[in-house]
């Protein structure tokens, strides 16, 4: 790779890297798809359900043909038709408390990649990735607004400082545009790329926000919370 500060060495770090997607739908396909192309050597996957003609219009792994055949299969195809020599580890269901963390101790994981919209899932993920203290590319978006951020346990805040309980406006269906998951996507596998490079500088402590109906874009600085439950180094009951 000829980018300035990557080269061979950084392809090897991209090439013996793990790194855990938990959903890949609107988001989470294009992070999946670029890592592949990139040389990442392993990608942990976290989907369940099957693929529905709804999923067609943001979630770019997904095909006609598998409609109704379980997501998870369609990615796995999908991505190994792009790199046969990308190593797989797949599970069909959503990530949750029981499954997320004792997959991501197995397989070594380096990043945590959260696209996943229900915020219980959110916060497993977040909860494994303070207990692996290993860092977590958090994305999302709604209609046609996106944000992206790099949470690093023990430098940043925690998912948890940011949402201390499920918003409770938060629903399960809301307006998708999948250009707009699609553009945070790719902005979130750079930001993988640079966390296993060590090239450039993540959204360590900074949320970036996405406005695409004006193309307004904004990043602002985020702290710990020092009563958090969860990563304050004032509370001896949080995670290491």
């Amino acid at each position: 790779m000829w980018s300035e500060g990557v080269g061979v060495a950084g392809q090897e770090k991209l090439k013996n890297a793990s790194v855990l997607i938990s959903r890949t739908g609107g988001i989470g396909s294009v992070v999946a798809y670029e890592l592949a192309a990139a040389g990442v050597g392993k990608l942990v996957i976290i989907h369940g359900g099957v693929v529905r003609p709804t999923d067609l219009n943001r979630q770019l792994l997904m095909t006609h043909d598998s409609i109704g055949r379980p997501r998870i299969e369609t990615v796995r195809a999908r991505l190994l038709e792009l790199n046969p020599r990308l190593e797989i580890v797949s599970l069909g269901e959503h990530a949750s408390a029981e499954n997320v963390l004792p997959l991501a101790e197995q397989e070594n994981v380096d990043v945590v990649v959260d696209c996943a919209p229900m915020f219980a899932e959110r916060f497993a993920l977040a909860d494994a990735s303070l207990k692996l203290q290993k860092p977590m590319v958090e994305c999302g978006m709604y209609d046609m607004e996106a944000q992206l951020t790099t949470l690093i346990p023990g430098e940043t805040p925690c998912l948890r400082c940011l949402f201390p309980e499920t918003p409770p406006t938060w629903k399960r269906e809301f307006p998708v545009f999948g250009a707009v998951a699609g553009s945070v996507g790719a902005m979130a596998a750079t930001e993988v790329i640079k966390l296993i490079t060590g090239v450039g500088q993540p959204l360590a402590g900074r949320w970036m926000h996405f406005e695409f109906r004006e193309m307004r874009f904004r990043t602002l600085k985020i702290d710990r919370r020092d009563d958090c439950p969860y990563c304050s180094p004032l509370n001896p009951n949080s995670h290491p």
